[in-house]
């Protein structure tokens, strides 16, 4: 008999699964169909979590060393390696047993597969064991994800060549590792394998770190990474990969950088692509662009009737919580609901030491614009909370439009900015004014007070700041 459902979502990452259990929820038939043997995708596996597990533990040796300022002294920390990885491992299958006994709950079908389109309403169902099955649908939201970029002359075939998902797999600390890409995801493990042990370069092709950041927001956090880093080198590529007895060699080009070098390992984090080749789409009426992103509206529709998109593979940028908010407006279009995607305030968040989170309009993009906007700065220096910390490096920044008053954007770069900027996200999709933060009371002493010492720039004078006027 033929096997058959309302609705059947191909990929169970942090898109897949939340589109299946808010069709679930809504009295829908689900099948959730999952390449791997548990849910949770690269976001859960491969990406976001563990890669925030292994940044609490460098977190927390940089906390060890830093408190010598201020009297306290630990001995040199052991590393078991062993233990760290379990505890990351650990993390993950929590999580991931705790997706699978919602799908339970829910009466949601999670079925190991991969899954290929024969048409517009029939999915080919490739089992682990080599058999296969074939599901008639009704609709089909399509949530694959995306896979690492490596260059065809970087893949040596050698696994001390590797990709973000080589890296989180912990196989030992390197003395040296080139991590080749300035992005967050290269400044974001290359934080933890230093806070390991490893001597670490970075080399960027571009003139900074995390190019689509603010200048002024990414300074603190390059001031404190060449800290830690051996080397970080900007307008600098990597010519040639050669492996060798003695390591990987490296032929740099740069000014005023030595070449060649030789590593440990090497860690390629140059971005990702979109998963949409390879699973049948071509046998539908879905489009897929030249970046390979299939194309959707602001719905999530497909040029196909039957078939939605989302996640990293409907666009950018490729983001887990971006993925999530396209789910319920794919699932709430299929209910016949007035959702659509509209959200102008989509949080990117670099999980390094000092955080860096942003959302809405930068200034840079004002800038390229030639919009008219007002930006407003606070210093943490002037932060009661932060001297408290000894983390003062930090800066909060606001984008406001100078004649309607209202927030346009807002930046953090900071201890903790990643939990800061929660309430900028709120300030820019309700469309809230300068001073509505200005004059809601923020806990005293708290590094979110600055959110609201920023907005109080707007007006004249922060408390804790002053500016002589001009």
């Amino acid at each position: 008999m033929a096997l058959s459902t309302d609705l059947v979502v191909i990929g169970a990452g942090p898109g897949g699964y939340p589109a299946a259990f808010h069709a679930a929820d809504h009295g829908m038939d689900v099948t959730l169909v999952n390449e791997e043997s548990a849910p949770g995708g690269v976001c859960l596996h491969r990406g976001c979590i563990p890669s925030k597990a292994l940044l609490h533990v460098a977190k927390l040796l940089h906390e060890a060393q830093d408190a010598e300022q201020w009297g306290v002294t630990f001995a040199k920390p052991k590393i078991d390696l062993d233990k760290l990885r379990d505890f990351k491992n650990g993390v993950i299958s929590g999580l991931t047993g705790g997706i699978g006994q919602l799908c339970k709950a829910r009466g949601v079908k999670l079925v190991q597969a991969r899954g290929e389109f024969i048409d517009s309403n029939t999915l080919r169902l490739k089992k682990p064991d080599g058999s296969a099955d074939e599901l008639k649908f009704k609709h089909a939201i399509v949530a694959t994800g995306s896979t690492p970029v490596m260059p065809p002359f970087f893949d040596l075939g050698d696994d001390r060549v590797m990709d973000s998902t080589g890296a989180l797999a912990l196989a030992d600390v390197p003395k040296k590792l080139l991590v080749v890409g300035g992005g967050y995801i290269g400044l974001e493990m290359g934080s933890v394998y230093s806070a390991l042990g490893s001597e670490v370069t970075v080399v960027e092709m571009l003139a900074g770190l995390l190019p689509g950041a603010d200048r002024d927001l990414v300074r603190p956090l390059a001031t404190r990474l060449k800290e830690h880093f051996k080397a970080i080198h900007l307008k600098t590529k990597v010519a040639s990969l050669k492996a060798t007895s003695g390591g990987i060699v490296a032929e740099l080009e740069g000014e005023d950088v030595e070449s060649p070098q030789t590593f440990d390992r090497v860690l390629i984090s140059i971005g990702r692509r979109p998963n949409s080749r390879g699973c049948g789409l071509e046998n539908t009426a879905a489009q897929i662009d030249d970046k390979g992103f299939i194309k959707i509206d602001k719905n999530q529709r497909t040029a196909d009737p039957n078939i939605l998109a989302i996640g990293d593979v409907a666009g950018e940028p490729m983001l887990a919580h971006k993925a999530t908010r396209e789910a319920k407006v794919a699932v709430e279009t299929l209910l016949g609901q007035p959702a659509e995607f509209d959200n102008i305030a989509i949080p990117a968040v670099v999980f390094t030491d000092p955080e860096l989170a942003w959302c809405g309009l930068t200034e840079s993009e004002a800038k390229a614009a030639g919009r008219n906007v007002t930006v407003v700065r606070f210093p943490w220096a002037a932060s009661g909370r932060a001297q408290a910390i000894s983390r003062t490096e930090g800066l909060t920044k606001l984008i406001i439009d100078p004649e309607t008053e209202r927030v346009l954007g807002v930046g953090i770069v900071g201890a903790g900015a990643g939990e800061m900027i929660a309430e900028g996200v709120i300030a820019v999709e309700t469309a809230a004014v300068a001073r509505d933060l200005a004059d809601s009371i923020h806990a005293h002493p708290t590094l979110s007070e600055t959110i609201m010492e920023a907005a109080e720039g707007f007006y004249g004078q922060a408390t804790h700041s002053f500016r002589p006027k001009k």
